[in-house]
């Protein structure tokens, strides 16, 4: 007799929707375990920021990919898909259901597509790290205008790491940045994609009292812990929203209560990108999150898969 093999369920969409609390209803019912896919969820201590969920709020449900780096280390979407990739395999392959949730969007792309990442080379990144540190985002955005025009159209110009990446994927491959990107076709093992979303007042104001409730909560604590442990020679951990103004803060740039607002306005602007990225996938059946029966209507659509 042939076992099928469970097929896995990602649950993606913006910040604050309600994706972790659908993604527990839905390993609790069929038997699943849960694989991050939230970039700054893996480090460790970077707890409050991330809202990432206590172990004791986790109803006893394997979670893999959280805590997996220290601060000082660099968060790659490649070093994730591998990793990932292979989390989703041993789960299925113990007849568990991989539920994959969060919405770090080319995360989510590296996993679920057939991505095959451009080498890297040293020496070409040092000298694009190199432009970045001493001109600034500015500098490396007005480089990334003339070598591929449509990658400094899309990606945000304050986003100097991925600026450096697409000029080195440039001068490595002689292609265009989004020459790499792959082509969005069957979902990597037949997984279902679910989307979660909600109106934006009320997503809006879940954004204000979550970020109110971090800064409340213990997020500049736990920012001091972490600058004792390498968090500002991380490359990709203090960089992160909240993070990364609230390290501008305690640095004299602005006040506390800025920093807030900042983080407030910064998650805002990040959930617009990732709403605008996942309504192009066609793939995604979309959920209501402010929707009481939205579990019963995401195991309808589970179901019919």
């Amino acid at each position: 007799m042939t076992v099928r093999t469970p097929v896995p369920i990602a649950v993606v969409g913006p910040t604050a929707t309600g994706k972790s609390d659908l993604g527990l209803d839905l390993a609790e019912r069929l038997g699943g375990e849960i694989v991050n896919i939230d970039a700054m969820q893996q480090y460790r201590g970077m707890d409050i920021g991330t809202a990432k969920l206590p172990p004791d709020q986790r109803r006893g449900i394997p979670h893999h990919q959280l805590d997996v780096l220290d601060v000082t280390e660099t968060a790659t979407v490649a070093n994730y898909q591998s990793s990932a990739r292979a989390d989703v395999e041993a789960i299925a392959g113990r007849g568990a259901v991989p539920i994959i949730v969060g919405g770090s969007m080319m995360y989510v792309q590296s996993l679920l597509d057939d991505w095959s990442f451009p080498a890297t080379d040293a020496t070409v990144r040092a000298r694009w790290e190199a432009v970045l540190a001493e001109r600034g985002v500015a500098g490396v955005h007005a480089e990334l205008l003339k070598a591929d025009p449509e990658a400094a159209a899309t990606i945000l110009p304050t986003d100097g790491r991925r600026m450096v990446r697409a000029l080195e994927v440039v001068e490595l491959t002689g292609r265009p940045f989004a020459a790499s990107a792959p082509a969005i076709g069957e979902p990597r093992w037949g997984t279902v994609i679910l989307g979660v979303d909600r109106d934006t007042a009320e997503l809006d104001e879940r954004i204000g009292l979550r970020t109110r409730l971090m800064f409340e909560g213990g997020l500049v604590e736990e920012v001091l812990g972490l600058i004792e442990v390498g968090l500002r020679e991380g490359v990709t951990a203090p960089r992160a929203i909240g993070y990364a103004q609230v390290l501008a803060a305690l640095d004299g740039e602005y006040d506390m209560e800025q920093a807030r607002e900042r983080t407030l306005i910064g998650t805002r602007r990040y959930v617009r990108r990732q709403r605008s990225w996942f309504r192009r996938d066609q793939r995604v059946h979309w959920l209501d999150g402010g929707d009481r029966d939205v579990i019963s209507r995401a195991m309808t659509i589970v179901g019919s898969q």
